[in-house]
């Protein structure tokens, strides 16, 4: 029946209703309510916590970028260290708004324990990884576009990830090397320096005019543009060999000259030291046929 029930007492007027479990319900309630709107108040408060704190977060972090950009900080680095701020501020805002909804912090901490260690163990090869992804990007043996050679390939580095560093190679091709190993193992890094040395090594004959070559080997040297004078050129023997004088020049140049340098000179010579008798011995194998001489008679 749709009576309004403005007063307890007139809950005896119905009927099947016992005014003590009434009583009961409504002490409960009376019990419950302050706690319940401590906990909206808690939550409301949380709440207003989480959207202040994401909105400083991201203030941060912008603020973080712009510095690693005025710092000059590499590119991986940079993004590296912003989630590395990035995981540890939300890590913070997580704890202040759990202890503002009553969670203990220590029930937190012991509940992120346990799931570190169970991924732990199911993921050490790509922890490997990841901590040589971070000793890379700290230590900075390389960086992106840096030529590197490694036991496990050799190309110009296109990406250095927190896992895997990306080589593209003089074929295009693409090598994903993973970090753990590539920390862990020697590597040249060819273009660590903004200058390197062109070295040509020639032989000559024994009955070749020896000054004559050095000289000419100087003035190649000289010729090219792209080899830097203020560090100068050096021609000297540097070996007399079974069959040839071994000579050998070398000077500086700029590294992204490097190659072109060195394969422009290795033609000239060659075609400098035919054009002005310079001979250039090489292996040979004679082979003397013999006769006997039964077969000479029948000859």
């Amino acid at each position: 029946m749709d009576l309004p029930v403005t007063d307890i007492s007139k809950l005896s007027e119905l009927p099947d209703v016992d005014i003590s479990d009434v009583s009961i319900l409504e002490e409960a309630l009376r019990q419950a309510l302050p706690g319940i709107l401590g906990f909206l108040y808690n939550l409301a408060i949380a709440a207003l916590i989480a959207f202040i704190g994401i909105r400083i977060i991201g203030m941060i972090k912008k603020w973080s970028r712009r510095t690693f950009l005025r710092m000059k900080v590499e590119e991986s680095v940079s993004r590296f260290l912003s989630s590395c701020i990035s995981v540890g501020l939300y890590g913070v805002l997580l704890f202040i708004v759990a202890g503002m909804l009553g969670v203990n912090s220590a029930s937190i901490v012991a509940l992120l324990g346990s799931a570190g260690i169970a991924i732990s163990l199911a993921l050490q090869g790509s922890l490997s990884n990841f901590a040589g992804g971070v000793l890379i990007l700290l230590s900075r043996p390389f960086t992106v576009g840096d030529y590197i050679i490694n036991k496990d390939g050799e190309g110009t580095v296109t990406n250095i990830g927190i896992i895997y560093t990306t080589l593209l190679t003089t074929d295009n091709r693409k090598i994903v090397l993973p970090n753990g190993a590539l920390s862990n193992s020697p590597l040249t890094n060819v273009t660590a320096q903004d200058r390197r040395r062109v070295v040509i090594n020639v032989g000559i004959s024994y009955e070749a005019d020896l000054k004559k070559a050095k000289e000419l080997l100087q003035g190649l040297f000289e010729a090219r543009s792209e080899i830097l004078p203020e560090d100068g050129i050096e021609v000297y023997v540097d070996s007399l060999g079974e069959s040839a004088v071994n000579l050998t020049a070398r000077a500086y140049t700029r590294t992204e000259d490097y190659w072109n340098v060195k394969w422009a000179l290795t033609e000239e010579v060659k075609l400098c030291f035919d054009r002005e008798g310079i001979e250039i011995p090489y292996n040979k194998l004679d082979v003397n046929l013999k006769q006997g001489e039964k077969e000479k008679k029948e000859a």
